[in-house]
């Protein structure tokens, strides 16, 4: 429930060497980037282009990248402010801190690509060797249980979560997975472009193979293909399908209460009689369980149908795929090349692999995301924005609560449960008040593989610890430099990394109206989160309940289904269309984030007065600042495979979604009946 997805995110980590065109000091008085705008453009025709036409105009998508956006300069100079501490990090010293020591040496081993070259595909060479030795599917279980803890999520994915039903424990859960596709609709859908990306996916699958076998993987495949060793492609895409099939959609997963199911472990493994669920529940690293939360039954019983199904050689290759596809980014340099040429060329239009030096600092945030997030936090964050960003969520969470206490539209039972749900809301800032500990995790200079290994270790023992034990909902799911924020609702918190307070988010010299667009919308995003189509079905403590009157829900369905129709009429590429129902939670939250930051302006006014600047009012600094925070360029297939599997609508319609639908920015900008920046039928949720 991020400002952003987080595979999105992960694309803006994986950043290329480009100027960063907007500073920390503000464009203009306001705080407005007047060279953004294109004032050729009426903000009542395209209020987009408004805003954003000329940054869009001379920002073309740097060639390492499949969007260019006002995120990507942001989280530019924290790559840049983070590749500064592990560089220093990295030169060995003996008065390198512990932390020093582990984020310079992982970095270092990560950048010292001759090693792993030299190393080649020994590392998972053990790996490989094992699942030539399957003799039965009998014995499964038990590879999947060292495939699982090595990080390679064949068949399904287990961990532990809170229980959504009880919020206060945490348990096993298992749940679908074992796709090598974004989607299970890239296996499903058969117009020409699905159909043609399975077969490059295909070529891609057999060019990591033929790799492997050049590395001298061959001798080793041979024992297992029955198609030979040309054709590992269509064992893998038989059974990814098969899974595919049974794989609950995008849409459906929106509803928690489709992927609640809790069952014993006798329960779960009479649907896939097949696969050894017992051995593999007393063997895959946590303590003994009698219950577990099954995300989709239907799911399990499938996986029985492709076990049953498939051959032992096909099953083979199957998992010796998904352990490539886990690895590539850590074998040497011809795995790397293949897997982007796939992920980043094919899938997003991305022309180039982004610089060694990013890739490695984005891997550090990932595997050693609080020792770096210390030391970022030490030279790029100030109290002052924490204390900033603090008042601006009192404000924030005051007008939600006038906002429910005036929604006409509810019932006094159902305001009353809101509002004890809005009052257990909690807020962290910046970066955890405790770090997390890492003195346990080994890393070693040079064994770039090990230290991987070594911190995914740490992070699955780790959560498979907190098994049976009371959440901590003092734990960040975002690393500090993280641009990017998010609402938990089993925990009922809402989470602002300090990556992401800073311009144009948050700019001090900017215009507080400005700010109000800015990380006062990203706020009030957050907090109705707390109450869109997901979130409404927890309560305060987290736990998923109905608190509504069954005449409540109907008016929110009613509400939230003018939005489902409203965004799925738009288009972000040719012959596609937005999903409404998949990007519902965060239209909502958009249309919602602004509403409450434009009420804490009006609040503001009331007390004081605030200037025009740059021949802004403050309500239109509020929108513009709310724009220009979109303002991107993204590639065709980013924009496709957006559309498929993105919660969150494009910049474009993120902007003029939400601003034709609010008479506060037609009156701003002296808009008419009939522009079409007014919506002949307005929604509104919150």
């Amino acid at each position: 429930m991020g400002i952003i997805s987080r595979s999105l995110l992960t694309a803006l980590l994986l950043a290329g060497s480009v100027q960063i065109s907007q500073s920390a000091e503000p464009a203009s008085a306001s705080g407005i980037d007047l060279k953004a705008m294109d004032t050729s453009v009426s903000p009542c025709q395209n209020f987009y282009q408004y805003a954003c036409g000329t940054w869009r105009k001379n920002n073309a998508i740097p060639a390492d990248r499949s969007r260019w956006s006002r995120f990507d300069e942001l989280q530019e100079r924290n790559l840049g402010i983070e590749r500064d501490i592990l560089e220093k990090a990295a030169v060995a010293s003996a008065n390198r801190t512990p932390v020093e020591q582990k984020i310079g040496d992982f970095y270092a081993s990560c950048m010292d690509e001759a090693a792993i070259a030299a190393k080649g595909i020994q590392p998972i060479a053990p790996l490989l060797e094992r699942i030539t030795k399957l003799s039965s599917k009998q014995d499964l279980a038990s590879e999947i249980v060292r495939l699982h803890q090595q990080s390679v999520r064949a068949f399904f994915t287990f961990s532990v979560r809170p229980d959504a039903k009880n919020a206060n424990d945490q348990i096993a859960n298992v749940d679908q997975g074992g796709l090598g596709l974004p989607d299970r609709d890239y296996y499903l859908k058969d117009d020409a472009r699905s159909v043609k990306l399975r077969q490059q996916y295909q070529e891609h699958v057999n060019n990591m193979f033929n790799l492997l076998a050049k590395a001298g993987g061959q001798t080793a495949f041979l024992k297992v293909a029955d198609a030979g060793p040309g054709n590992p492609a269509q064992a893998v895409m038989t059974i990814e399908t098969a899974l595919a099939k049974a794989s609950l959609d995008r849409v459906a997963r929106r509803n928690p209460d489709n992927t609640y199911h809790k069952m014993t472990v006798e329960e779960l493994a009479a649907l896939s009689p097949d696969f050894q669920w017992k051995y593999y529940v007393r063997n895959i690293g946590i303590a003994p369980i009698a219950t577990l939360n099954v995300g989709v039954p239907e799911f399990m019983k499938a996986l029985n149908t492709a076990i049953d199904g498939s051959s032992m050689a096909d099953l083979k290759t199957y998992l010796t795929w998904h352990v490539l596809a886990a690895n590539a980014s850590l074998l040497p340099a011809a795995f790397q090349e293949e897997d982007f040429n796939f992920s980043g060329k094919t899938m997003m239009g991305t022309k180039e692999m982004p610089a060694r030096w990013k890739r490695c600092v984005q891997a550090t945030d990932r595997a050693l995301g609080e020792a770096l997030g210390q030391k970022f936090v030490e030279v790029a964050f100030s109290g002052p924005s924490k204390a900033k960003a603090l008042q601006l969520v009192g404000e924030i969470e005051n007008e939600m609560e006038k906002d429910i206490r005036t929604a006409n539209w509810m019932s006094a039972a159902t305001k009353d449960q809101a509002f004890t749900k809005l009052r257990q809301v909690s807020n962290k800032i910046g970066y955890p008040e405790k770090w997390r500990d890492y003195s346990s995790v080994k890393i070693v200079r040079g064994d770039y593989f090990g230290d991987m290994e070594r911190t995914r270790e740490f992070d699955r023992k780790r959560n498979f610890g907190k098994l049976g034990k009371p959440v901590d909902k003092n734990e960040w799911g975002m690393t500090p430099p993280t641009v990017n924020a998010y609402y938990n609702p089993p925990e009922n918190n809402i989470n602002f990394p300090a990556g992401i307070l800073q311009p144009p988010f948050y700019n001090p010299k900017a215009s507080d109206a400005v700010n109000y667009g800015g990380i006062g919308v990203v706020i009030g995003h957050e907090l109705t989160h707390g109450f869109d189509d997901q979130g409404r079905r927890y309560d305060g403590a987290g736990n998923l309940r109905d608190w509504w009157t069954a005449d409540d829900a109907k008016s929110f369905t009613s509400r939230a289904d003018c939005v489902v129709n409203e965004y799925g009429g738009f288009s972000p590429a040719e012959g596609v269309k937005l999903n409404g129902k998949l990007t519902l939670g965060e239209n909502a939250a958009d249309n919602g984030g602004i509403h409450l930051a434009y009420m804490a302006l009006m609040d503001t006014l009331a007390k004081h007065t605030l200037p025009a600047k740059d021949g802004f009012t403050p309500p239109q600094q509020l929108f513009l600042g709310y724009a220009q925070i979109w303002c991107e360029n993204v590639t065709e297939q980013a924009a496709r495979m957006s559309a498929q599997t993105n919660p969150h609508s494009p910049g474009e319609f993120r902007v003029n979604g939400v601003v034709e639908n609010l008479p506060e920015f037609q009156q701003a900008f002296s808009c008419k009946v009939g522009d079409p920046m007014v919506s002949a039928n307005p929604c509104r949720v919150w």
